[in-house]
């Protein structure tokens, strides 16, 4: 029996384990999808099982292989080298040991084989801590594997003790950042694969559109191929309802092909989830079934950028406009894409200026999301008390008295740890008050909306944390308004955007540099003018409408 050791005690072991039950028809399109299936001749593959959990993928793997012993006369006994599962809880392993013998033994094995074959296939530990000491350094494997399928564990990074999390990223290079262990899942399950070898999970997908992900990302496109992803976040595929955003992926250890993108709808369940997967094994191009709509792609998307979601057009759609445009950030002009000024203390920075006794030159005009929230911009307010000059510099605390008074009245400002590390300082706010940013014209998107709302603010505010802004010297801000107004621009959003519950988006700044648009100056005047017209009105369709024409995109099919 292979036994996984580790150097960090038990104590130090994340107590939060992480556990999602997976619904047995999602368990089979998984086996199915990576090929464990009966007429194979699975005693002659290796499987592995990362995290066992109860048993929601060993107990149809092990029934799966019997039935497959029988077809292809293998003796039960034949089969110790045929599964790994890892499962780390002590109580698990013997409950699943115990579920393991009986399956065998109402299967023929004797209570001899099927005591041995259990303890040989279910391996108490923690499939991130394989032991040994030639297994120090990332990637180290001990199982070469056929398939690699399961629903890894959810716990972040934050939430594992210091000692374990410095251990995990040591030997896993793609655990970057404030993500979730089951990175590491994927990457150790992907070194284990033979040749052709398939790895299946259910997962979050937040990987696919995070900064922590973008180790694994590029590491997936480098040296694997994606075969298909299928978007579930609205399916039940969990025992218990679970804020997962999950997503089956089926990645293999050979070069790139075709890939098959399922985008499914909360209809979808056992029967649609057969007719995907014989999509996934034909040779159509398309197909629509009861709560789904599948597409094949030629390839997908390398090194270490977002992966989009959506449905099959959408993502057709936005592979098109990702070769032809360029990203707003290129297209000249000095066109920029920031984030509003952190305070640090808003009740204390932020106030109405009609009742607050500061110098004139050290208020500026400032604007918040509750100011365009309505899709138009508000009268502000509020107004910043502000220690920067015009030049970017901290002011001298002491040459404003009564600016030092109305911040000093705010235990939030002067117990701060930056007012502690530095008393001269103890004024300034988190973020610094970019010299010249408030007289700039400037686009105002509000960080979550339910879709994407740009305001034109012709100048004289300064935006607060949330909001994203967007100055250029080089477009008409009105036109390019009507261009992010469309459904096109919301497209990139939703596709590369991390999705709050209800559907609301994040408009980021990393989010927003993915948007592509036509460079101002191919923009034709009369398109020009309907795409400003259409932003001055609000007018979506009129705004959609005009940047399918602006992209060469056949008007009226969005």
């Amino acid at each position: 029996m292979v036994r996984a050791m580790s150097t960090i005690t038990p104590q130090e072991a994340p107590q939060n384990f992480g556990e999602v039950f997976t619904r047995r028809w999602v368990v089979d399109t998984l086996l199915d999808l990576t090929g464990y299936t009966v007429d194979r001749d699975l005693g002659a593959l290796t499987a592995v099982e990362p995290s066992a959990g109860s048993g929601a993928f060993l107990l149809p793997m092990v029934e799966r292989l019997v039935a497959s012993a029988r077809q292809h006369n293998r003796e039960l006994r034949s089969l110790e080298g045929s599964i790994r599962a890892w499962e780390l809880q002590s109580a698990n392993v013997q409950s699943l040991r115990s579920e393991v013998r009986q399956l065998l033994t109402k299967s023929g094995a004797s209570e001899l084989d099927a005591s041995h074959l259990s303890h040989a296939w279910v391996i108490e530990g923690d499939f991130l801590l394989p032991d040994g000491d030639d297994l120090l350094t990332a990637g180290a494997v001990q199982v070469e594997a056929d398939v690699v399928i399961g629903n890894p564990p959810y716990i972040r990074f934050d939430d594992l003790g210091d000692a374990i999390a410095t251990e995990y990223r040591r030997r896993w290079s793609t655990m970057a950042g404030r993500g979730d262990i089951y990175v590491g899942f994927f990457e150790r399950g992907l070194a284990m694969l033979k040749p052709g070898g398939k790895l299946g999970f259910i997962c979050a997908d937040r990987w696919m559109r995070n900064a922590y992900g973008a180790k694994l990302r590029s590491h997936v496109t480098e040296h694997y191929a994606v075969e298909t992803i299928w978007q579930m976040h609205d399916v039940d595929a969990f025992e218990a309802e679970v804020s997962a955003y999950p997503a089956i992926t089926v990645l293999a250890n050979r070069p790139q092909g075709e890939v098959s993108v399922i985008d499914a709808t909360a209809e979808f369940g056992s029967g649609s989830a057969s007719k995907a997967v014989a999509f996934v094994a034909s040779d159509k191009q398309e197909v629509a079934g009861d709560g789904f709509k599948a597409a094949r792609l030629p390839s997908w998307f390398e090194g270490s950028d977002l992966w989009p979601a959506g449905g099959p057009e959408e993502i057709r759609l936005l592979e098109d406009l990702n070769e032809r445009f360029p990203v707003l950030e290129q297209t000249g002009g000095d066109t920029r894409i920031g984030i509003g000024v952190a305070t640090g203390a808003d009740k204390a920075y932020l106030v109405d200026p009609a009742a607050t006794d500061v110098e004139p030159d050290r208020l500026t005009p400032i604007v918040m999301a509750d100011d365009i929230r309505s899709g138009r911009l508000t009268p502000p307010r509020k107004v910043l008390i502000n220690p920067w000059d015009g030049e970017g510099r901290l002011v001298d605390v002491k040459a404003f008295p009564r600016m030092a008074k109305a911040l000093a009245e705010h235990p939030s400002v002067v117990t701060r740890f930056v007012a502690r590390k530095n008393p001269d300082d103890w004024h300034r706010t988190i973020d610094k008050v970019y010299p010249g940013l408030a007289e700039r014209p400037k686009l105002l998107l509000q960080d979550m909306k339910a879709q994407i709302t740009p305001v034109y603010e012709p100048g004289g505010l300064y935006p607060h944390h949330n909001l994203y802004y967007i100055t250029s010297t080089g477009w008409d801000l009105e036109v390019l308004g009507g261009l992010l107004l469309s459904r096109i621009a919301e497209a990139f959003i939703s596709a590369y955007g991390v999705k709050m519950r209800g559907g609301t988006l994040r408009f980021q700044a990393q989010y927003l540099r993915k948007i592509r648009v036509p460079a101002p100056e191919t923009i034709p005047t009369e398109l020009a003018d309907r795409l400003r017209e259409a932003f001055r009105a609000y007018d979506r369709d009129e705004a959609t409408r005009a940047a399918e024409a602006a992209y060469g995109l056949p008007e009226g099919n969005l």
